[in-house]
């Protein structure tokens, strides 16, 4: 999947993302396939789900890290809104910036997995705690080989056990995030068989595809720390980590400083070597954009990511530091899939479960003059789900597609089956008038009426929506929505909340309309089920924020989850899009395959990027050159 980003960025992030390391690992081949004829072969370095590996056993390190690469310095970062936790596997409190493990791009900063999955490769992973990985020949199993050297930061062992326990918390505990639960459920059990043994066995008749990933990457936790510490409990004190990072200081709900740990067990390991070389990761937590610009340009923060057109487009050119070239912008490529940022309508809902209703919504959200009025035309509209990835929807449906999809045939519009979902073009009063007629005629066949200027239904209840938003930044895109609304009858507003709050009314579903991005992965399998299934839809703390509850979505899902090809994933993929984009189960809104970063120019970094990452976490460096002369400077 991807993950929702919002709580972090503007425009082109907005709720949770599925393009963490889970994310990107929602695998599709035949893994089985792949590690069947290894089974026994106890020095197995890795597995590919598709192809073959690009590193040998005897690789040194991934072609986009320096391997010479030097240790030191700070980096300063920010991250908006606040937080109150360092507990990131519940649902309780907000987590800290480092400790978001499946749900951030702060990846693998604390807790260390089985295995490491590269960022040059769609589906390759790497052994890490594991020194070797065997698979049954029938796909029944994995079994592990724990590495010696492996320890917690207070040097204990990394043991089978604490892997065994780690699952059975996850998926298990009723305080865990039902996220993990999802993910887990069809592993039937984790069984340490030796100290450094521990095999993972899966339920009888379950697609075993995507399994062996969730669990290689699965945060390792320890089993003797929390026989002395509430698992459940949403607190301030470090957990008991494994990674490259440890907490070195918190100022709740204003900082957190990671300190890279010297002496690390895997720091010549191949999977870590020439990466994390920032001697500390300092988040400063900034409650308004605005701000968090100023503190950049005024060299209290050394990098950004934006994600604010207009500020990319406007505020920069005039900072002298900009002109001067000591603070740097760039535009850099992602070629990983881009997937799905939206308005997503909350479909449990008794207003927005007509599909009509739901269309005529869509029609009068005016992306084009939001482009170029708001964001100076830096964005394309989202089309797709797996939008930026061959697994979009092109054209008619294929024959293949005409098959899965023939169950839908009375469900679907017809115009699904003549081409791919085609958002509504809009551009300006003029051209939205057409739009504005047609989502009436929609809303009334569907039951709603205008009386008095407002549109009410069959008892005379107003049609109301609450955009709900933990962004500032994202009012000025929603409110000339509201307007267009507001011309149809309905009583449209923006509100804003803050972290903690947004949170719980998130996670239980108490919204009208949430805006989120998901960036799909490579080769999407059982994570989507935590989007779009029917079970995930009455689950507390899953990511289907549209309600969706449809058995013909979950029979394309379980199609793309037991696809044993490329080809066979692309054509259930597809299939996938037009359902759930045609139901208009959520407004598609824009994307860029881009990434647009400032930074002062204190950095070192490889001459190669990684191909699906931005690698700054973990593989640039601060230069003690650059970064004497830029402070000299000021």
């Amino acid at each position: 999947m991807g993950r929702s980003e919002e709580g972090r960025d503007a425009e082109s992030r907005g709720g949770e993302t599925i393009a963490s390391p889970l994310g990107r690992l929602l695998l599709g081949a035949a893994l089985a396939a792949g590690l069947a004829g290894a089974a026994g072969a106890e020095d197995r370095h890795g597995f590919a789900i598709l192809g073959s590996l690009k590193y040998g056993p005897d690789y040194s390190h991934f072609d986009y890290v320096d391997p010479g690469a030097p240790k030191g310095g700070t980096a300063r970062l920010w991250f908006q809104g606040s937080f109150d936790s360092l507990n990131p596997f519940i649902l309780k409190g907000v987590p800290a910036a480092g400790l978001n493990f499946f749900l951030s791009g702060e990846k693998f900063l604390s807790f260390e997995s089985l295995m490491y999955q590269s960022m040059d490769e769609p589906d390759s992973f790497y052994a890490l705690v594991a020194k070797s990985v065997e698979l049954s020949p029938e796909g029944k199993w994995i079994s592990f080989r724990i590495d010696p050297r492996a320890r917690f930061h207070d040097g204990s062992p990394i043991t089978a056990e604490d892997v065994a326990f780690s699952f059975d918390t996850l998926k298990n505990h009723k305080g865990a995030n039902p996220f993990y639960r999802v993910q887990f459920d069809d592993i039937e059990e984790a069984r340490a068989l030796a100290p450094d043994h521990v095999r993972f066995t899966f339920k009888a008749g379950a697609e075993t595809r995507d399994l062996p990933a969730y669990v290689a990457l699965m945060p390792i936790l320890s089993k003797a720390f929390y026989e002395t510490h509430d698992f459940a409990k949403a607190s301030l004190t470090p957990p008991l980590m494994s990674g490259p990072y440890e907490i070195e200081a918190v100022e709740a709900g204003r900082s957190i400083t990671w300190r890279r740990v010297k002496d690390h067990w895997a720091e010549d390991h191949p999977v870590y070597r020439g990466r994390y070389n920032f001697d500390r990761l300092k988040w400063i937590y900034i409650r308004d954009r605005t701000v968090g610009l100023q503190a950049l340009f005024g060299g209290q923060l050394d990098f950004r990511e934006e994600f604010t057109s207009r500020d990319w487009a406007t505020r920069y050119d005039d900072v002298p530091a900009v002109k001067d070239g000591r603070l740097k912008r760039e535009v850099l490529g992602d070629e990983s899939p881009s997937g799905t940022q939206a308005f997503y309508l909350n479909s449990r809902r008794e207003k927005f479960k007509d599909i009509r209703v739901r269309q005529a919504l869509g029609l009068v959200f005016d992306f084009e003059w939001t482009n170029e009025t708001l964001f100076y035309d830096a964005y394309k509209r989202t089309r797709s789900i797996f939008q930026n990835s061959e697994m979009a929807a092109l054209g008619p449906p294929s024959a293949a597609e005409l098959e899965l999809l023939a169950p839908a045939r009375d469900a679907l519009p017809a115009a699904a089956f003549e081409g791919p979902y085609a958002p509504p073009v809009n551009g300006g009063t003029r051209a939205l008038r057409p739009n504005l007629r047609e989502a009436s005629k929609l809303l009334k066949a569907a039951g709603w009426r205008v009386v008095d200027g407002k549109l009410v239904d069959a008892k005379g209840e107003p049609f109301t929506i609450e955009f709900l938003s933990v962004l500032q930044g994202f009012e000025r895109i929603v409110l000339p929505y509201t307007e267009n609304l507001r011309r149809l009858g309905i009583e449209a507003g923006f509100r804003l909340v803050e972290s903690a709050q947004y949170q719980r009314r998130r996670v239980t579903f108490d919204y009208d309309v949430i805006t989120a991005r998901f960036r799909m992965s490579l080769t999407p399998g059982v994570a989507l089920r935590n989007l779009f299934n029917s079970r995930s839809a009455v689950r507390e703390g899953s990511l289907n924020y549209a309600g969706i509850a449809d058995p013909l979505v979950d029979g394309l899902i379980e199609k793309v989850v037991g696809a044993r090809n490329r080809d066979e994933l692309v054509t259930a993929t597809r299939a996938l899009d037009r359902m759930v984009m045609w139901n208009h189960y959520l407004i598609p809104q824009w994307y860029s395959a881009s990434h647009r970063i400032a930074y002062w120019d204190v950095f070192g970094r490889p001459k190669t990027k990684p191909r699906y990452d931005l690698g700054f976490l973990d593989t640039w460096w601060i230069d003690p050159e650059k970064r004497a002369r830029i402070e000299a400077a000021r």
